[in-house]
């Protein structure tokens, strides 16, 4: 195994254990994660896979294929540390309650940047791997749950639960239909290949940073919602009984909140029309999602809504932003023989707009995190 000799060359000696954990795209449900909502994602192909060894020394070491490498005393562990890609991985030992040295070797092959979640794949390689090296006995559901409070509370990031849930729970050939209020899961079957249909990722390469607020900010106005409504959370209201309530709520709050009632409908509707066979509908569904995202929530970008404008002007069924915004990827479900047409239109416009040239992927549902050595 390839990283297991880089782990020997790095550090000398031979690796404990590896694990391996996706990124995910999701296919409709974006900034409800934190709302208790529904939300339907899955694990792509691209992968994170870490080599971890106890060193029997005072400190934590870590490199990567593809970063720089990374010392921390072990009473230096402390939360929101730095700006450095190693805070995840030390966020995850932290979180766990790991007191003993480790090295820890990381391949990351998840585009950084393009709303794909690279950070919830390497927290969730890190934590299946130590879960298991030190024979913790933890769920998938306990994970989840330990690698979010890792990236709230040691890295800052303010993130809901989807991305780790994804990450540890995917399943080959479905989506994940995961009710974020208590983490209860339901495959729903996503095959649209027989339908001549393939999902395209769309990665605008304009890198976002979830650390400098806007994030923050949004979350905060659900929050406010729920408060100022005097409700448990955005779950517990319909769209209807929302809308009556529009003059108790400042507009900004409104607004953020509306995204959040109606793309839970979004996500119950996809489900749907998934399980009708009515993959017209999903496209609809798509297209009303990044409306939402782009005009309510306001977490598109310029770049996002050129790339979804133009998949469908090209025969796009429908077309959204995915991830948390501000940058990163759109999705685009479209025929076969569609996507190398739009694919260029893409290039072509973003091209002509002067925008950084767009990186295409493909992926089917994959399996979620497992120690693989």
């Amino acid at each position: 195994m390839k990283i297991k000799a880089e782990f020997h060359k790095v550090f000398g000696r031979e690796a404990d254990i590896v694990a391996t954990a996706p990124g995910r795209v999701n296919l409709i449900g974006e900034h409800i994660d934190y709302s208790d909502g529904f939300v339907l994602p899955f694990a792509i192909k691209y992968e994170t896979t870490v080599a971890i060894g106890r060193n029997g020394l005072n400190i934590f070491r870590f490199s990567s294929a593809q970063r720089p490498e990374e010392v921390i005393e072990l009473n230096a562990l402390t939360p929101l540390q730095g700006e450095t890609w190693g805070r995840y991985v030390a966020g995850v030992i932290w979180a766990l309650g790991i007191s003993e040295g480790l090295d820890i070797y990381v391949d990351g092959q998840v585009p950084v940047g393009a709303g794909l979640s690279s950070s919830a794949a390497l927290e969730c390689s890190t934590a299946v791997g130590l879960n298991q090296l030190f024979g913790l006995g933890k769920s998938l559901k306990d994970l989840a749950r330990i690698t979010q409070k890792a990236e709230n509370e040691f890295v800052g990031v303010p993130c809901g639960i989807m991305d780790q849930s994804v990450s540890l729970m995917g399943h080959q050939g479905s989506a994940l239909l995961l009710d974020c209020r208590d983490l209860s899961t339901r495959d729903i079957p996503f095959d649209i290949a027989s339908h001549g249909l393939e999902l395209l990722i769309i990665d605008t390469q304009v890198h976002h940073e979830l650390v400098d607020g806007g994030y923050a900010e949004r979350r905060a106005s659900c929050e406010k919602a729920v408060a100022d409504l005097g409700i448990t959370s955005l779950r517990d209201i319909s769209v209807a009984d929302y809308e009556a309530r529009k003059s108790e709520l400042d507009p900004t709050t409104y607004i953020r909140g509306y995204h959040a009632v109606t793309e839970m409908k979004r996500v119950l509707d996809t489900v749907d029309a998934l399980q009708a066979g009515n993959l017209a509908r999903v496209g609809e569904l798509l297209n009303e999602s990044h409306r939402s995202l782009s005009e309510d929530y306001t977490v598109s970008c310029p770049e996002l809504d050129l790339a979804v404008e133009v998949a469908n002007l090209n025969g796009a069924l429908g077309a959204r932003m995915v991830g948390g915004g501000f940058g990163g990827s759109a999705i685009a479900l479209a025929r076969v023989e569609d996507i190398a047409a739009i694919q260029s239109a893409i290039v072509v416009r973003m091209s002509d707009a002067g925008f950084p040239m767009p990186r295409f992927f493909t992926s089917l549902p994959s399996d979620g995190a497992r120690v693989i050595g």
